[in-house]
């Protein structure tokens, strides 16, 4: 599939260039015609936009062939848009992901009207959507597919943006532009949806650049939404470099600037200073299913965590809803915890999913990380903070609660906490302060951020799966405590009931083994603690304050150049004709 945008001969009609009469206009304007003596999308007659170039998708581009189809396209765009997964786990292509978005672009780029670069934008996060979260189609079913629609419209505006900057034949100064404006763009998008309302910040692409070293580095100095700055930049220029042959020069520097970057951040950015071990131990009991599966489950880490004496832990981790609410009622589940404690010689950090009352009173189903130590429960104790959607809790469920229905919402909300936690150990374990995290808050940089900054010296997360046991979410969860680890410049182990449980270092490198979906098993990990502060941890998210800069300054460029364009010009000066006028006779 061949896609170029064309440049409209000056003075002709876009309708005469297509050489097969009357259907023969091009860019997929799904039945936009052509106005008389005028070109498509109001350009003016020699085939320029109001943004300097001209219109795209002349002669030969992809609107002129099979896409000219509105279904065909929309087809072509659903694609399109659903590349960028196979850059996450577990495909794991992530070198993929600096071309993933080119398919896109390109079809945006033959947009005819704004309507339709508007439409394509959402068309393509509609498949965007979908491809990244398709695991929850056993739990949501079609309600995935409204979710998509409306998340999808965060893309139309990146559509015209790009439409905007992309389209005909750009300058080198708009094609600069564009390789600046562009992933900005994309990255308020990410920003936009990683509220927790809209389902949070899973698959943001810099997220796939979890096992890259450089990647990682990168991450250290302006967290993951710098590196999704740098794959989108990559894949504008690459864009460009295929559709517009006047921008070449342009994108070439584009894609150098990037790589000395990338290549500057790994020499000079601040490195974690190494500051001794720890060893933590994962408990995972595997898949526990049917009657009486809470307490079996209880037993089962049980029986995986008596091992681990002897072997000089400081920590043993279980994972989210380790323990359900008929152990929890049961008193006796306190003595055989404060049992397991004295007989490995550790805490045990399990996570409890039950009624509970919270420190201010309200009670109501906690998920909550609960430190256990030889003599029961020691009273620090994290409640999980960010819920999934429909998972967790139902939005307005006056309105949506139907959802309960069709899929596996739940039936009852959990109550959030209202502040994170840094537990610290006893004396044995030297006083080590960790910070937990439940489930998908391991996607959120601003938690693990607040945590290091307020002292925790490991992350630990406590995560279950076991609902998306045989699609592509274990693995994309388990990666992202290689992002949060190199973010903050601490080590991160992340612990499930049924895998995948892995371990990483302070530079976001794996640690030990880890334990896939089908061990029932426990692991110990020797963690490497860090001291110092990564550029990420000193300043946070600043590459989100760069890209709305960015975004402004176009928008006052913009409107510079609409009001020199409405403002009135001053008269000029009076005809003169060879025989003059009454007013003024001729001599």
């Amino acid at each position: 599939m061949r896609i170029r945008g064309g440049r409209l001969p000056v003075g002709r009609n876009a309708a005469d260039t297509s050489g097969s009469g009357g259907s023969g206009t091009s860019g997929g304007a799904a039945g936009h015609g052509t106005p008389a003596g005028g070109t498509p999308g109001g350009g003016t007659p020699g085939g320029s936009t109001p943004g300097g170039g001209p219109t795209a998708g002349g002669p030969g581009s992809t609107g002129a062939g099979r896409l000219a189809s509105p279904w065909t396209r929309a087809v072509a765009l659903l694609l399109a848009g659903a590349l960028p997964a196979l850059a996450f786990p577990a495909p794991g292509l992530w070198w993929f992901a600096y071309v993933a978005l080119v398919p896109w672009l390109l079809l945006i780029r033959t947009a005819r009207t704004p309507r339709r670069a508007v439409l394509d934008g959402w068309i393509g996060g509609i498949g965007f959507v979908i491809a990244v979260h398709h695991w929850l189609m056993p739990s949501l079913h079609v309600f995935i597919v409204l979710l998509a629609a409306l998340l999808g419209l965060l893309w139309a505006p990146w559509g015209l943006l790009v439409s905007r900057l992309l389209s005909g034949s750009p300058s080198a100064r708009r094609a600069a532009a564009a390789l600046v404006v562009v992933p900005s763009g994309w990255l308020l998008i990410e920003l936009v949806r990683s509220w927790e309302g809209l389902g949070g910040p899973w698959g943001l692409l810099g997220a796939s650049q979890w096992e890259v070293s450089p990647a990682l580095r990168v991450a250290s100095v302006g967290g993951v939404w710098l590196v999704s700055l740098l794959v989108l930049a990559v894949n504008t220029g690459v864009a460009l470099l295929i559709a517009v042959p006047r921008a070449r020069t342009a994108a070439g520097v584009a894609l150098l600037v990037c790589a000395l970057s990338v290549a500057a951040m790994w020499a000079w950015a601040p490195r974690p200073e190494s500051a001794g071990t720890v060893r933590i131990a994962v408990v995972q009991p595997g898949v526990v299913e049917g009657p009486g599966s809470v307490a079996r489950r209880l037993d089962r880490g049980e029986e995986l965590t008596r091992p681990l004496a002897g072997r000089g832990v400081d920590l043993v981790v279980w994972g989210e809803s380790s323990i359900g609410a008929g152990a929890w009622e049961n008193p006796e589940t306190a003595r055989r915890l404060a049992e397991l404690s004295r007989l490995v010689g550790a805490d045990l950090l399990v996570n409890v999913d039950a009624r509970q009352t919270d420190g201010s009173g309200r009670s109501g189903i906690f998920k909550s990380a609960v430190l256990v130590g030889p003599d029961g429960p020691t009273g620090d104790r994290y409640d999980k903070m960010r819920l999934v959607p429909f998972g967790e809790y139902v939005p307005a469920r006056s309105l949506l609660g139907w959802a309960t229905s069709v899929g596996k919402a739940a039936g009852e909300d959990r109550l959030r906490g209202d502040r994170q936690v840094v537990m610290t150990l006893p004396d044995g374990a030297r006083g080590l302060r960790i910070g937990p995290l439940v489930c998908f808050e391991t996607a959120f940089p601003d938690m693990s951020r607040r945590l290091v900054r307020e002292g925790a010296q490991v992350l630990v997360a406590q995560s279950a799966t076991s609902t998306f046991q045989e699609s592509w979410a274990p693995a994309q969860h388990a990666s992202l405590g290689a992002l949060r680890a190199a973010e903050n410049g601490r080590p991160m182990v992340h612990a499930t009931l049924t895998g995948i449980s892995a371990a990483y270092g302070p530079r976001g490198e794996r640690v030990g083994r880890p334990l896939g979906t089908d061990a029932s098993a426990a692991e110990v990990f020797d963690l490497p603690l860090a001291r110092g502060e990564t550029l990420y941890g000193r300043f946070g998210d600043w590459p989100v304050y760069g890209a709305f800069a960015a975004l402004a300054a176009l928008c006052a460029v913009e409107g510079l150049r609409a009001i020199r364009r409405t403002a009135p010009r001053p008269p000029g000066p009076p005809a003169r004709t060879a025989h003059g006028s009454p007013g003024r006779p001729g001599r």
